[in-house]
């Protein structure tokens, strides 16, 4: 058995409120429990829609290495270019290559072992035209595989059965698979037999006192009327959602996967 490598997700950020929990809880939890590597979904730090390269940066400035995105990835129309270069960003991997940007790479840690990270969208659900993520994530993993054992998955996905499907046909040839997208986090962290570190869902990084990141109000309307309603960001009960996997960095098989849920309040 190898060293162990400590990686810390970040389940979905959510506008502001998520990336001031990011800012103040990010540096804490990586100095508490000693994080070599950090991966953060932002596919809704811009007010709930997409990123923008300013606010990548300082995600980056906070502690991530590495930021994944989702089905928002193109929100902000303006942050094209920024995605579309690929510094420590990605978006899913079953995009078409031809939209530019990366879905997977290799990455530093701190202590010097080099992290894969592949970003994956699911089908179920999304309305987007997407590559089968289960052929996407295999050609991935035989790639970086070359580089390095220790690979982490970050699985945009709508349907549980979809991403609970995806973990299993992952087992063994990954590190880990974390699921974002539904912003409520679930209690089925394990290691599966094969050595992967699983999670559902990983949950929502920002206000909690809402309708999975938007005020709660306008959700109840939209639901009641069918009408075109304007989402906004929440504001009360902010928490940063996540997970901390232990990974053998010989084998790049997880040792333990433990869910994190922290209250900004009192920070």
């Amino acid at each position: 058995m190898g060293e162990c490598l400590k990686v810390l997700f970040v389940g979905d950020i959510y506008g502001k409120p998520g990336r001031r929990a990011a800012s103040e809880l990010i540096p804490r939890l990586m100095d508490d429990h000693g994080v070599d590597f950090c991966v953060v979904n932002g596919e809704n730090a811009a007010g709930g829609f997409g990123i923008t390269e300013k606010i990548g940066k300082k995600l980056h400035a906070y502690g991530a290495d590495v930021i994944t995105m989702g089905d928002h990835v193109w929100d902000q129309k303006d942050s094209l270019g920024y995605i579309m270069g690929g510094d420590r960003i990605l978006r899913p991997a079953n995009f078409p290559e031809s939209v530019g940007g990366i879905g997977s790479g290799v990455f530093p840690a701190r202590n010097g072992i080099s992290v894969g990270v592949i970003s994956l969208m699911g089908r179920t659900y999304m309305k987007k035209i997407l590559d089968c993520p289960f052929r996407v994530a295999q050609e991935a993993v035989a790639a970086l595989r070359q580089e390095t054992p220790v690979i982490v998955i970050d699985f945009h996905a709508e349907a549980t059965s979809e991403k609970i499907a995806f973990g299993w046909y992952m087992d063994g040839k990954v590190s880990a698979v974390l699921g974002t997208h539904t912003h409520v986090q679930t209690a089925d962290e394990h290691v599966l037999p094969g050595g992967t570190a699983y999670m559902t869902d990983a949950g929502m990084t920002g206000p909690h006192d809402s309708a999975i990141g938007a005020k709660k109000e306008a959700a109840i309307r939209y639901f009641v009327s069918q009408l075109p309603v304007r989402f906004e960001p929440a504001a009360g009960d902010i928490k940063l959602c996540g997970a901390l996997i232990e990974i053998d960095e010989a084998t790049g098989n997880a040792l333990k996967i433990e869910r994190v849920r922290v209250d900004l309040e009192g920070v």
